[in-house]
């Protein structure tokens, strides 16, 4: 199922006001339907479009890349690959899952100077070192970092498109929305916060409305994330520091205890900072950082070694949270406050 995403205005505008001039580079985690409303955009938007899927094409094509002197040569080929047309300044090409060949997303400033169509590249893990090491990054890219589906999102994809636009109005017009009908919109957003935004997660509820497949579907995506984990950092201590996130948010702590989430193993402030930076590069979890003084810029007033970290969805937080336990509904669905707890 497509679900209308507000990235994909975003993406038109970039369009409009690029005009082939950059590429763009969408940059979030996996499963959060990057690749989905790219192709979508490249077919209401574009005559034509070629997605290569790096993480599933052929070593013929990767090779493409590795000399890019002769842009005609490259592009008759992929025009042959993938029996596709491609139509000077009206033809897209998607690479999807560039950060699995990096010689292609150095290609882009040579691709987007040569003019002829538009890139559009999506990736995860997209500034993890091994990502880029020995490639010039192109200064051709405009970044947009995508998230999971929102609270507007959510409400758009199961059919309601009344409760936004009708909690827009009460605030401009500085009026309440009365007990009951606040009951009934605090009922749907603990279900958004149960369920989250994942469109896997989504989708799957909104077709069974069984939240036992709707965790299962949860679980597979973070142990997908913990295999990513430890392809970027194979002493396992990116994966304790992310399992060790609800337990961290459920202390009265100011800010988060590495030492305690990596069992008091010994590690450098150094290196400390460096395990954190990966995982927010990863997309998979926000910082919120201690500012301060809040009357300035916010930062160049923060603190390094004081902050917090969440994650980017509330649906895998709750089943992060239960990680350990087999899934029982009347314990952790049942109790929709229970997503309320780590506000």
């Amino acid at each position: 199922m497509l679900f209308k995403r507000k990235i994909y205005d975003k993406m038109l505008q970039w369009k409009q006001e690029s005009n082939g001039q950059s590429a763009l580079l969408i940059e979030g985690a996996r499963r959060i339907g990057k690749s989905t409303v790219v192709e979508e955009f490249a077919k209401k938007e574009y005559k034509s479009y070629i997605l290569i899927d790096f993480s599933n094409t052929t070593v013929e094509v990767k090779e493409l890349f590795d000399y890019i002197f002769n842009l005609n040569y490259i592009f008759l080929q992929l025009q042959f690959i993938y029996d596709i047309v491609l139509y000077e300044r009206e033809s897209v090409i998607i690479f999807d899952e560039v950060q699995l060949c990096p010689k292609a997303r150095q290609a882009i400033k040579s691709l987007v100077k040569d003019g002829r169509y538009d890139y559009i590249e999506t990736g995860s893990l997209i500034s993890i070192h091994k990502n880029v090491k020995d490639i010039l990054i192109p200064s051709e890219e405009k970044k947009i970092a995508m998230y999971p589906m929102d609270y507007e999102e959510f409400l758009l994809a199961t059919g309601n498109t009344t409760t936004v636009p009708l909690l827009k109005q009460l605030y401009d017009e500085k009026n309440g929305v009365g007990e009951k009908l606040n009951r009934i919109m605090m009922r749907d957003f603990r279900l958004y916060m149960l369920i989250g935004g994942m469109p896997q997660a989504v989708n799957t509820y909104i077709e069974t409305n069984n939240f036992r497949l709707v965790d299962d579907i949860k679980r597979s995506i973070l142990d997908l994330y913990e295999e990513d984990f430890r392809k970027v950092d194979p002493t396992g201590n990116i994966s304790m520091i992310f399992d060790a996130i609800p337990s961290q948010l459920h202390k009265n702590s100011s800010r988060f205890q590495i030492k305690d989430a990596l069992n008091n193993k010994r590690i450098s402030e150094n290196n400390k900072l460096n395990l954190i930076a990966e995982l927010v590069d990863s997309k998979t979890v926000l910082a919120t950082y201690h500012v301060n003084d809040p009357m300035v810029g916010l930062s160049g007033f923060k603190d390094l070694n004081k902050f917090k970290l969440y994650l980017t969805d509330t649906g895998l937080f709750v089943t992060l949270t239960f990680k350990d336990r087999d899934f029982m509904e009347n314990d952790i669905y049942s109790n929709s406050s229970f997503a309320l707890q780590f506000q």
